[in-house]
């Protein structure tokens, strides 16, 4: 599949197999879409699954979500196919709705060249979570913007944790470096975490278990994946959990650009 794509996906010969897979079909337009992953199974590619940066959603509504999910369903013996979308304001949650619907998450991690880059360890591993999370988190609300501040943020109910179940995953980048962090946060409740949102006037506050005893699992993970970084020889410094509790800088200006680009 080309990075920009027309929304085909060898339906030509197929129809929609329900009401809703034809309402997501006549809203879709493939015109300002650019594919970020994508995976296919066999036999003949009855599967598909697509990551892509929708473009023009930064002209939309403030705040829009401008990452879609894409999961295409074929019955081949009955010429139907099932369609079904999803918004998210980062890729690693668009590619854990993928994952709930059947796609492997390690098939589709991999995400184009020429994009932005992960700034550290702690990020990839908070995306990897993420990414891998089943029905862990259940997104109560997320927000976009790619002028000043150029960040994302998704606000989400974590049903594993014991304390402080609300979690806020901030990402925040730097296009003069051509990276970007991610970092999760723990708040009592939805009050609280606006509140933090609305003031910024301290550091985002860390989940417990990154300091009580899973704390040393937490980070024997970002060790993990710091020794696969250090195979490619990458000049970007690595972080650790401390980098958790470094106070926000203060706003910047940015050029308005796409938020992947």
């Amino acid at each position: 599949m080309n990075d920009r794509f027309d929304f085909a996906f060898d339906l030509d010969e197929l129809a929609p197999a329900d009401a809703a897979s034809e309402e997501a079909v006549e809203r879709f337009w493939s015109g300002d879409l650019m594919a970020l992953s994508h995976h296919h199974t066999t036999p003949n590619g009855s599967r598909s699954f697509v990551v892509a940066h929708d473009q023009s959603a930064t002209w939309e509504v403030p705040g829009a979500a401008q990452v879609m999910a894409i999961a295409v369903a074929r019955d081949l013996t009955r010429f139907t196919f099932t369609l079904e979308t999803s918004r998210h304001a980062t890729v690693s949650f668009a590619q854990a709705w993928l994952a709930e619907r059947g796609c492997p998450p390690e098939k589709i991690a991999k995400i184009r060249d020429g994009l932005m880059k992960p700034a550290d360890d702690l990020t990839v591993w908070v995306e990897r979570q993420i990414r891998e999370s089943g029905t862990r988190y259940k997104v109560l609300d997320n927000h976009t913007s790619d002028s000043d501040p150029c960040e994302t943020w998704t606000l989400a109910r974590d049903s594993s944790a014991a304390q402080e179940p609300v979690r806020l995953f901030h990402e925040e980048w730097n296009h003069d470096a051509g990276t970007y962090t991610m970092r999760e946060g723990a708040f009592d409740d939805v009050r609280a975490d606006r509140a933090w949102l609305d003031d910024r006037s301290g550091p985002l506050p860390e989940p417990p278990e990154y300091s009580d005893h899973n704390g040393a699992v937490v980070r024997a993970r970002i060790a993990r994946i710091a020794l696969a970084r250090s195979a490619g020889a990458s000049a970007t410094p690595k972080a650790s959990l401390d980098a958790t509790r470094t106070p926000p800088a203060g706003p910047v200006q940015h050029p308005v650009q796409g938020r992947l680009l």
